[in-house]
């Protein structure tokens, strides 16, 4: 005879959990909450819709697209536009300009809004501390083309203010954007001026959740605000920072096609052409529309933007910091 017990009562009336308990599960928390679940379906959709359905349109990467003939029925050549690209002359020079701007532009910006950041946490006067704010956020909401319209007035060889103080100073005029050596540069701080203030947003909400508490016994202990930021801030948004990294680190190979296109010119070329400007012209300005060509060098840059990404994750989370993953 079976003894009955409490805990034999418990266990006969757990059912074990399956899809039916989940979908249950789902479904009373759905109508719970059924407004959070509706403002989440959006992204949902978009992402499916913007970012996962247009992947299908990756196969004509490896094929001989052709637009009347559709997906099913191009020609399969396999990797054949991958090997076009890599044997082409123009491969090693948008490898190395694209690669070049990126990590130059990753080293110079990355810092910056940090440094603004932490200066803005220990200014005193909240006046100075708005007017900074304001100047500095203020050049991100400028239209990236009426940007350039003013970079080139600045910069102009003839009517342009830079110049015409380097020849009251005894200099000779410089053809900023004529001259190839000088387009890095340009394009690197010019986006640091335009988006530093605004970066440094987030590190400067990240400064406002440290406790301060830490700071009190900093103080106590009789600690410089240099001593203060070295071993109580930066340790405090150290974690923000990392993140952010590895999403910078995840986009090396998309250099900013739309500015780069702008400050493009046939003088500077051989320093500006860079892989978005060049899929851009083989792809649609070319006398024969190269569809799948210029598929294969996106499909490429995606690639090679995931091992990157994967890589600095997995060194982060061996590293002891914070990762995506």
């Amino acid at each position: 005879m079976e003894i009955v017990t409490e805990t034999t009562v418990a266990a006969r009336q757990v059912k074990p959990k399956g899809k039916t308990n989940w979908f249950v599960r789902l479904f009373r928390n759905i109508r719970k909450v059924p407004q959070l679940y509706l403002l989440s379906l959006i992204p949902i959709l978009y992402i499916i819709v913007f970012k996962y359905i247009p992947m299908y349109g990756a196969m004509i990467a490896f094929q001989d697209y052709v637009p009347y003939k559709g997906f099913l029925g191009s020609d399969w050549v396999g990797l054949k536009h991958f090997m076009t690209f890599f044997n082409s002359y123009e491969f090693w020079k948008v490898i190395r300009n694209t690669l070049g701007l990126s990590f130059y532009g990753l080293l110079a910006g990355f810092p910056f809004p940090i440094i603004l950041a932490l200066c803005l946490n220990y200014v005193g006067r909240s006046s100075v501390k708005k007017t900074v704010q304001l100047v500095t956020y203020a050049p991100h909401f400028i239209s990236m083309v009426v940007m350039i319209g003013i970079l080139m007035q600045l910069l102009d060889p003839k009517t342009g203010i830079v110049n015409m103080i380097l020849a009251q100073l005894g200099f000779e005029k410089l053809d900023f954007f004529g001259n190839p050596d000088y387009f890095k540069s340009l394009y690197v701080w010019s986006g640091v001026w335009q988006n530093v203030g605004y970066s440094c947003i987030i590190y400067l909400a990240a400064l406002a959740a440290i406790d301060p508490s830490l700071h009190e016994a900093a103080v106590m202990d009789g600690a410089t605000k240099v001593q203060r930021m070295w071993h109580v801030d930066i340790p405090g948004i150290l974690p923000v920072a990392v993140i952010l990294l590895i999403m910078s680190v995840g986009n090396l190979m998309d250099s900013g096609f739309e500015k780069v296109l702008l400050m493009q010119n046939p003088l500077n070329l051989s320093t500006s052409e860079v892989i978005d400007t060049y899929v851009y012209k083989v792809g649609l300005l070319s006398t024969g529309i190269k569809f799948s060509y210029s598929s294969a060098i996106g499909l490429f840059t995606s690639i090679v933007n995931l091992i990157l990404l994967i890589s600095v994750n997995k060194i982060a989370k061996k590293l002891g910091q914070t990762s995506l993953w």
